[in-house]
């Protein structure tokens, strides 16, 4: 169910309203601030970008759960966060042109897995999720960890940024850490070189990070300040590494100094302020 401002965004171009109510907004920025860090340029796209968002997509409570305006404004502004300023291979919002749903759990998404081992015995077992990004498919979220993002911004946390990264990932058609890249990008001559180049950034610094975790799990030395879920592959790497670029861009500078020149080339620096 959707409350007044969605409702109206819903019943027909003429009847929409040209920009999400100042309270809302002013709302979602409160409930995560770092948002507001951004320049006021920014800012105003990022506005104008959540409203073109809500408008494309459709969201879905499950278990019974009401899908409010700010819910909605909550995770769309910051789905708009990674391609705010993306202007090739695709162009902003299109990179997410690929699919329409977004479902929304109160908490944690229980998933259905199975896995095959050594003796080719098929093993059935449930996952516990705060999210997950389907190839071509819908975007699922947990609301709580969502709402939590304010907080767990100083951790380099953020459930939303992740999967959206995930999507910017898959676009071309595979979650290898590598979103599509076009010629010209930080002086590659073909989108080939471009793809070499962030590829082999990318995996020493994911190599890096694995070294760093292995090091404090096997001798107590200290873990690294990103999520240690960004060593389970090059591609969740990427998706929790740009979590960290976009909420807490200080941090992520201290301890991934070689990723930020590729990072800023590709997201056009959004986190950093006009």
């Amino acid at each position: 169910m959707m409350l007044g401002w969605l409702k109206a965004l819903g019943q027909g171009r003429a009847a929409r309203p040209r920009d999400i109510p100042d309270s809302l907004w002013q709302q979602t920025l409160a409930g995560f601030p770092f948002l507001a860090l951004r320049g006021a340029l920014a800012l105003d796209e990022l506005r104008q970008m959540t409203r073109l968002f809500l408008d494309g997509k459709e969201f879905y409570g499950a278990g019974g759960l009401r899908i409010t305006d700010y819910i909605a404004v909550a995770i769309a502004a910051q789905a708009c966060l990674p391609v705010l300023r993306i202007t090739t291979p695709y162009r902003g919002l299109d990179w997410y042109d690929n699919f329409v749903g977004i479902v929304v759990h109160e908490g944690p998404v229980l998933a259905a897995r199975e896995m095959v081992d050594e003796s080719g015995i098929v093993h059935q077992y449930q996952e516990e999720l705060t999210g997950e990004a389907m190839q071509d498919g819908p975007v699922t979220l947990s609301w709580q960890d969502v709402a939590d993002g304010g907080q767990s911004a100083r951790h380099g946390y953020n459930v939303v940024v992740h999967e959206f990264v995930h999507k910017i990932d898959m676009r071309d058609g595979t979650a290898d850490g590598c979103p599509p890249l076009a010629a010209g990008f930080m002086g590659a001559r073909s989108g080939a070189a471009a793809r070499k180049s962030w590829r082999d950034t990318m995996q020493s610094s994911y190599e890096g990070f694995c070294d760093r975790l292995s090091i404090a799990d096997r001798f107590g030395g200290e873990l690294p300040w990103l999520d240690r879920y960004a060593g389970e592959s090059v591609d969740e790497f990427f998706a929790v590494a740009s979590e960290a670029y976009f909420v807490n861009p200080g941090y992520f500078a201290r301890d991934f100094s070689a990723l930020v020149p590729m990072f800023d080339a590709f997201f056009n620096a959004p986190g950093r302020p006009d």
